[in-house]
């Protein structure tokens, strides 16, 4: 039972940060709340490798 209360919890942790950061921070806005929470996901997903338009289309 208790599993079942910590994963759930987990859960709603980690869509929540996902819905704060598509609110905020992917548009170029500050998060009203924590500036540095907002700056920290910012450099996380900067430091992440992307395909450009070119490198996708094989």
């Amino acid at each position: 039972m208790l599993a079942i209360i910590v994963m759930m919890t987990l859960g709603v942790l980690v869509a929540g940060a996902v819905v704060a950061y598509v609110a905020y921070p992917h548009r170029g806005q500050e998060l009203p709340v924590a500036p540095q929470l907002g700056e920290a996901m910012r450099k996380g997903v900067d430091a992440l490798p992307t395909l450009e338009d070119s490198e996708s289309r094989v």
